[in-house]
């Protein structure tokens, strides 16, 4: 199976989502048999003012990825966010669910599903939550603990619920699910939720940091977008992935050997 996204992937520099031509082109040269888009606008807040921008990556760009994909035999995998759902709910969200998205970029987010999704048959719809991995300082995990090691007040959101997700187990799944020839929508996170303020203390434990955690509310961190209190997804198609815990120690490991 030919991958655009790994050996052959393509950074941003090269080949914008939003420039359909060089999407098109770059299809064409590679003739893959998947394309992974990790391509996404994922500043929460920024996208309150900068909706325009947000709706081009985020909605227009995927539809147009796909459309690309079906003329030349390709199949999509395309990822998305629990935040298009409004976190009222009780339970973690099934795929099933109804969205409601509460921000700009949930509802850009939302825009791609549904514009991926009306081109055809060949699309996988994958929707994670809270994601975390190795790269330096952009992950909530890497940036507690380097907030921490700097001697800085470590206050975190206690009432927002999320699974803490690995992007290697991720990575993983998404090449599994594209080998079996999923398509629709399918939810990929890892087995349990927790608050923010959790995920700080198990990452700053698993890292061999000593720091305090103030748990505060949302209403204590006021921000531009409103994120779901319930942000916990649930799957009915595939299976929930390893234990955060387990994940976070494997990412604090890597941290150590980097």
């Amino acid at each position: 199976m030919r991958l655009l996204g790994q050996d052959s992937g393509l950074p941003e520099d090269e080949a914008s989502i939003t420039d359909t031509a060089a999407i098109e082109a770059a299809i064409s040269a590679n003739g893959p048999d998947v394309v992974f888009n990790c391509a996404a606008y994922n500043a929460v807040d920024r996208a309150e003012q900068e909706r325009d921008l947000a709706f081009a990556v985020n909605g227009t760009g995927p539809g147009n990825l796909a459309a690309a994909c079906r003329r030349h035999g390709a199949s999509l995998v395309h990822f998305s966010t629990n935040f298009v759902f409004d976190g009222a709910g009780a339970e973690p969200y099934i795929e099933s669910d109804e969205p409601a998205p509460l921000s700009v970029y949930g509802a850009s987010k939302l825009a791609g599903e549904k514009a991926v999704l009306s081109v055809g048959t060949h699309v996988l719809v994958v929707r994670t939550a809270a994601l975390f991995g190795s790269i330096t300082g952009r992950s909530f995990p890497e940036r507690i603990v380097q907030r921490a090691r700097a001697g800085e007040n470590l206050r975190v959101v206690s009432d927002q619920t999320v699974n803490p997700t690995y992007a290697k187990d991720l990575a993983a799944a998404a090449v599994e699910l594209a080998e079996e020839g999923f398509a629709g929508i399918v939810h990929v996170v890892a087995d349990g939720c927790a608050g923010w303020d959790e995920f700080a203390r198990v990452a700053l434990a698993e890292a061999g940091v000593e720091a305090d955690v103030e748990s505060i509310t949302s209403a204590e961190f006021p921000a531009p977008a409103r994120r779901p209190v319930n942000g916990c997804l649930a799957t009915i198609r595939y299976r929930a992935l390893r234990p955060w815990q387990e994940a976070v120690r494997d990412w604090a490991q890597s941290l150590e050997k980097a």
